[in-house]
């Protein structure tokens, strides 16, 4: 990506330790999914009962808990205002999945108590989507063409998804804060459980950091092959 002239692009090299960060990241959110959800809870009951008990705490209980297919496919619409858990979490009793419904319902308190770095990577995720898909077209013609300003504008447009991954960060983090402390507060994990539900959350943010690591060392390319052009 990114390449340019006939030999090798030296500029690949910034972005070699992101690749490793994430595949590190995703190997070990998997893993640790995986070693937790073999490790049911003592009180014996599921993630999604989990998640809407938690929501009728907060007033939430008309909210839909709904089962979505695939593996690690949980999400909070907030959109619709439905939670979402996937094959792996909906009706499960482990830890993991315990620790998953916890953190999707904290989003959905986040939501409810217009938490501010929720809302505003809510208003910008339509310009994001464009500015993501049309950042790379624009920065690879403005190469080929040698035009300044099309680099320029991808380069820009390229920032805004380096600024979404950063404010997801916030997001994430105080949503498995949020589930943790529920989960604990409401003894619906003991605190051996809660432990290896920290570990999967954890495991789990190193995603967001990895993804945000990416955008980042990828603008830093960008930004150094561009001005490899001008000279």
């Amino acid at each position: 990506m990114f390449g340019y002239g006939y030999g090798l692009d030296p500029t690949i090299i910034i972005v070699i330790p992101a690749i490793l960060l994430s595949m590190w990241a995703q190997s070990s959110v998997q893993s640790t999914f995986n070693k937790y959800s073999r490790v049911m809870a003592r009180n014996n009951v599921t993630a999604d009962s989990v998640a809407r008990n938690l929501l009728g705490l907060y007033g939430m209980s008309n909210m839909p808990v709904n089962h979505v297919s695939g593996n690690l496919t949980d999400h909070y619409d907030p959109r619709n205002r439905t939670l979402n858990l996937s094959d792996s979490v909906y009706g499960g009793r482990s830890i993991a999945a315990i620790g998953v419904a916890a953190h999707e319902t904290g989003h959905a308190i986040q939501h409810l108590e217009t938490y501010s770095p929720l809302m505003f990577r809510n208003s910008i995720v339509p310009v994001v989507n464009i500015a993501t898909t049309a950042s790379t077209p624009l920065f690879f013609v403005g190469l080929l063409m040698s035009n300044s300003l099309l680099i320029n504008i991808g380069i820009m447009l390229f920032t805004a998804a380096l600024v979404f991954h950063l404010v997801t960060l916030p997001v994430e983090i105080n949503a498995s804060s949020r589930a943790l402390k529920l989960l604990e507060q409401t003894n619906t994990l003991t605190p051996d459980e809660l432990a290896g539900a920290k570990k999967v959350l954890t495991a789990a943010a190193w995603t967001y950091i990895a993804a945000a690591v990416t955008s980042a060392l990828t603008l830093v390319r960008m930004i150094l092959i561009s001005r490899s052009r001008r000279r």
